[in-house]
């Protein structure tokens, strides 16, 4: 099966007290199928999942499995710098989702091709009959590695590899990938900002946090592209590049961002340490700037 169209990863429900607050899924799947969201990547670095256990990280496959919409797709990202725990992971919800997904180890760093394909080919292993996806994010993992090296390698070596999710901002190496082979991988783009880069590469399906919040946004960007109508379609991109500084400005985007969908109907809740939570009057703040710069019309309903 091929990845089409937007993916949200998602974040991780939380109480007051930052324990999790699983019942919050079900809602929020249905919010994000509602908004014509394809499926969720789940447990991913917008799910801080460097700030979970192990045993927190399968309890929440355990709720979305339980509770996801029909027709939505569901990746566990499975990373870890353990991969015996990534390994784990990965036993744990082969029965539960619909593919598999690492980032690379991020202390002891990997600095070749070859030992990412080993430390991939041990985990995709482990739930054989699934897809498995690298989640290529370098600016956080630290495996600055050319893609279109690790495809060549690990389409070979990986039986049940499937793509990549390309979290970075080197369209070289990511339009090389999605023409691999004839376009035999599912190579989802991940870096929001530039969307509208991917489009006339020949991009199918992305992954990222703002298709929480900003998913019909992204859809008319697609749309004017589509008809040919690119000042529009940089228009609101722009749009979506204010949203990104917004947030970010107001104590950092991972935090602030999760806070906000409160606002949209889905409270998640506060965010772990080291990210920033803020009180309502400051959310009341930020939308009232987002609607300064005509955004409000182009979120989530």
């Amino acid at each position: 099966m091929s990845l089409r169209n937007l993916i949200a990863a998602t974040y991780a429900p939380m109480h007051k007290d930052t324990s999790l607050n699983l019942e919050v899924i079900e809602v929020y799947g249905k919010f994000l199928k509602r908004n014509k969201v394809a499926g969720a990547f789940i447990n991913g670095s917008t799910g801080d999942f460097a700030s979970l256990s192990s045993t927190e990280r399968k309890l929440i496959v355990e709720a979305w499995s339980a509770k996801r919409p029909d027709d939505f797709y569901i990746i566990n990202h499975v990373g870890h710098t353990s991969l015996k725990e990534a390994m784990e992971l990965t036993l744990h919800s082969a029965d539960k989702v619909d593919a598999i997904a690492t980032l690379a180890p991020f202390y002891f760093r990997l600095n070749t091709v070859e030992k990412l394909v080993e430390y991939c080919k041990n985990i995709a292993a482990c739930a054989p009959n699934l897809p498995f996806y690298y989640y290529h994010i370098p600016d956080l993992s630290g495996a600055h590695l050319k893609m279109i090296d690790f495809l060549k390698i690990a389409s070979n070596e990986i039986p049940n590899f499937a793509g990549l999710k390309f979290t970075k901002n080197d369209l070289i190496d990511f339009k090389y990938c999605l023409d691999f082979k004839d376009n035999a991988y599912d190579i989802l783009f991940g870096v929001d900002e530039i969307f509208i880069s991917s489009l006339p590469l020949g991009a199918k399906g992305w992954v990222g946090s703002t298709y929480n919040h900003l998913a019909p946004l992204y859809y008319k960007i697609k749309e004017a592209f589509e008809r040919n109508d690119h000042k529009t379609a940089a228009d609101l991109q722009t749009k979506a590049m204010m949203f990104v500084d917004i947030l970010n400005g107001k104590g950092g985007f991972n935090g602030v961002a999760k806070g906000y969908l409160k606002t949209l109907g889905v409270d998640c809740g506060p965010s772990r340490f080291p990210h920033t939570t803020l009180d309502v009057e400051a959310y009341l703040e930020i939308k009232s700037e987002l609607d300064v710069i005509g955004l409000l019309p182009y979120m989530s309903k």
